[in-house]
């Protein structure tokens, strides 16, 4: 005996009138409407950043404000902030330089090599990393790096130079643990979550196909991962990374509690520094006067600018580069 299909009363419902001419429209006015909501959220975020900044801007001028070098809010009333975008670039392109290597062998040795139970041990001590809180690192920056850097590498670094190279001294600088190499250490430490946890679904979704294909024709399992697997998952290694690259360019606190916060140009190793959040996070309870407290806002204009364009230029990258079969 055949069975007769039972039909859904969802399925014998027919659309209403009113669905049928403008369901369509209105799904789309209303996806297209939040859309745009993102768009203007951002466009607006940047001009009343600008438009708080403007008093401070005006008076040193666009490009002046920018490349400006003194930072004086109580005698002069100059206002310069390029040791801060220095600082904040410098921090963190070294801070991405030295969490890549550790997240991408992190990625690669759960996803190819561990056994199962290890791999998930690692991804969530991984995860975890995210989670903890910027303070967190900062105190541990405070009372376990700094002292530990000081100790082990800092002075015994800067004694050497001082007795077999002391023209190396003045780009060392004062060795006290709490710089800008500390704070590099610091955000190398938080965003290797961010690059490991990318780097890790993009080998895993590499298909099986491809392995195997390459396994018989005679590869090694390091010509597979590096003639195979790597170049097909480069584009979510390399979004992992951006990613990263994002969350250093705006990290605060951690920075502010060791990198010393001096208003400088940051051209010594171990000596003090400062960046655009940090000036922004120490300095704006302190600021009294209208054209500090511009200033202060002003810095935070810029950093939106210098995000948007690493941003930018990272999304035009990754365009560029071939994403599994297709260039995306």
């Amino acid at each position: 005996m055949q069975e007769v299909p039972i039909q859904s009363p969802l399925i014998e419902r027919k659309p209403s009138a009113i669905y049928r001419v403008l369901g369509d429209r209105i799904f789309l006015v209303l996806v297209l409407a939040l859309a745009l909501s993102i768009v203007l959220l951002t466009l607006g975020l940047g001009y009343y950043l600008y438009l708080g900044g403007s008093l401070a801007i005006n008076k040193e001028g666009f490009f002046g404000f920018l490349t400006g070098t003194t930072w004086d809010p109580a005698l002069k009333l100059e206002f310069g902030i390029w040791p801060y975008v220095v600082g904040t670039l410098v921090t963190s392109l070294a801070a991405l330089v030295l969490s890549v290597p550790v997240a991408l062998a992190a990625a690669i040795f759960t996803a190819e090599y561990a056994p199962r139970w290890l791999a998930g041990f690692i991804n969530y001590l991984v995860d975890l990393m995210a989670a903890v809180p910027s303070v967190v690192y900062g105190i541990w920056g405070i009372f376990v790096l700094a002292p530990f850097l000081r100790e082990i590498f800092y002075m015994p670094v800067f004694l050497w130079a001082a007795e077999n190279a002391p023209w190396l001294s003045r780009y060392l600088g004062n060795p006290s643990g709490y710089g800008m190499f500390t704070a590099i250490v610091i955000l190398s430490s938080m965003v290797i979550p961010f690059t490991a946890a990318l780097s890790r679904d993009a080998i895993n979704l590499v298909p099986a196909t491809q392995r195997e294909g390459a396994y018989a024709l005679g590869a090694t399992r390091w010509e597979v991962m590096q003639m195979v697997i790597l170049p097909y998952a480069r584009g979510g290694i390399f979004a992992g990374a951006m990613l990263a690259l994002g969350r250093a360019l705006g990290e605060t606190m951690a920075v502010a509690m060791v990198i010393g916060n001096g208003n400088i140009l940051p051209y010594t190793l171990f000596g003090p520094a400062s960046t655009m959040p940090a000036v922004i996070a120490l300095e704006l309870k302190e600021a009294v006067e209208d054209l500090h407290y511009s200033a202060i806002i002003g810095v935070g204009f810029y950093l939106f600018l210098v995000a948007f364009i690493v941003n930018a230029t990272a999304s035009y990258l990754l365009n560029k580069l071939k994403v599994g079969e297709q260039r995306v």
